[in-house]
């Protein structure tokens, strides 16, 4: 299976309907709904056994104009994006000095006197993947605590390890206790532009106009295919990927391909009429960018299901290759989460440790109990072009995503054959609280 799996599954033509067909599928837009079409009618077109759709409701935001210029001592066009929420400006944008904070921590530690009725300029750089949590924290708090000290605005430079000019958006949190302000990311060689300036001595002002919308609830939805499981069909392996991308681009790598990689496993099984013995599902979850909103939907909806639950892996981080699969079992399955890793040394996949992650998604179904994997992919040039314009299919390489789509369809399939049950509820849950204090 994983020779064949490896040269013959259909993943990169999956991802090639999905950028072409649909293209960028920003929550809460015309695409969004267009999106859940394709996934449901591919998922059929795909042989899948049962095909359905669960609704998930958010708040709608949309991105209207967005322009940046250093006004003073060196006028500049600036590339930039607003971040995902944020607020407009007023209707004559904010023009003020910046003041220069190297990292989030950093703005917390300076004077609120040096802030008050200026732009914050957050320069914190991403220079490798596995810092993007700590890099991001600026880019979701950085504008409620810029507010408490009077900033009239926020801008970052990008969350991205490439030096195109073309910004990264995300989404970012307004804490309640703060005024709400306007936050933007200027593209890395815009933020290199503005530092060189500061170097000067002189005051960098700039002009910021953001202008976007926040306009009532919209209901999208998870779409849900399954292989029917031979022996025990309730019981089931969770794989998917999120279905929305930001607008900026066709979400090709963030995450179209999550959502190929896992489809084609399922489809790969199906076509060879390999029957599971317990089921396999694969969930594409709506809105994941602004929230995780699908995946809490998910929960919510099956809550009552965590014990059916056998493993649960998400492909969120772009086309791989996967290098490492991690678990979060029982102690008593460790021998066959050993067995699956020995199998996946084929396809150059090196065993890790039982301290998985699911995915951003699944996350809070780990929380819940159920039993976890992580198929950790190589993600060296993912922040890249991570929420740019720059997020279309041209970057996916055959190789790399087949050999992901491989190695999940061999996860999927041994997970769901094990003879032992990986474990859930209150037995994993403290199993990772004795590793945790261990």
């Amino acid at each position: 299976m994983r020779e064949h799996a490896l040269s013959d599954n259909r993943s990169y033509e999956i991802l090639e309907s999905l950028t072409t067909e649909v293209g960028a599928r920003l929550a809460g837009s015309e695409a969004d709904l267009r999106a859940v079409a394709w996934a449901e009618a591919k998922m059929r077109a795909l042989g899948l056994d049962k095909v359905w759709k669960e609704p998930v409701q958010y708040p709608v935001w949309q991105r209207l104009s967005e322009q940046a210029s250093v006004i003073s001592p060196y006028p500049h066009r600036l590339q930039v994006t607003a971040l995902g929420h944020s607020v407009s400006t007023p209707a004559g944008g904010v023009q003020a000095d910046i003041v220069h904070v190297a990292s989030l921590q950093d703005l917390k530690n300076t004077d609120a006197a040096k802030v008050r009725g200026k732009i914050v300029f957050i320069d914190h750089k991403l220079k490798k993947s596995t810092d993007y949590g700590e890099v991001a924290a600026g880019r979701s708090r950085g504008a409620s605590e810029a507010a408490r000290k009077g900033a009239l605005a926020l801008v970052i430079r990008s969350v991205g390890t490439d030096s195109h000019r073309l910004p990264h958006t995300g989404v970012m949190h307004y804490d309640e206790d703060a005024p709400r302000i306007a936050a933007a990311a200027i593209s890395n060689p815009d933020a290199d532009l503005l530092v060189r300036m500061l170097k000067r001595g002189e005051p960098v002002r700039l002009d910021l106009r953001i202008q976007t919308a926040m306009e009532g609830n919209f209901t999208s939805y998870n779409v849900i295919g399954e292989l029917r499981g031979s022996e025990q069909p309730d019981d089931y392996v969770l794989i998917g990927g999120h279905l929305d991308s930001w607008d900026l681009g066709t979400g090709a790598v963030d995450d179209g391909a999550g959502c190929a990689i896992t489809l084609g496993a399922a489809e790969f099984l199906r076509r060879h009429q390999l029957r599971p013995r317990r089921s396999i599902r694969v969930v594409l979850y709506a809105n994941e960018e602004q929230g995780l909103i699908g995946g809490r939907a998910y929960h919510a909806a099956h809550r009552h299901e965590i014990s059916r639950i056998q493993a649960a892996s998400e492909a969120d981080s772009g086309q791989g290759p996967v290098k490492t699969l991690r678990s979060d079992v029982v102690p008593a399955a460790l021998v066959v989460v050993g067995q699956m890793q020995q199998v996946l040394t084929g396809l150059g996949v090196s065993a890790g440790g039982n301290q998985a992650h699911p995915g951003p998604d699944m996350g809070v179904l780990r929380e819940a109990g159920a039993a976890s994997f992580s198929l950790d992919m190589q993600a060296d040039d993912y922040f890249d072009v991570h929420h740019t314009a720059d997020d279309t299919f041209d970057k996916i390489e055959p190789v790399r995503i087949r050999q992901s789509c491989a190695a999940f369809a061999v996860f999927a399939w041994m997970a769901a054959q094990s003879p032992v049950d990986f474990g859930s509820g209150d037995e994993l849950i403290q199993g990772r609280k004795n590793r945790t204090a261990g």
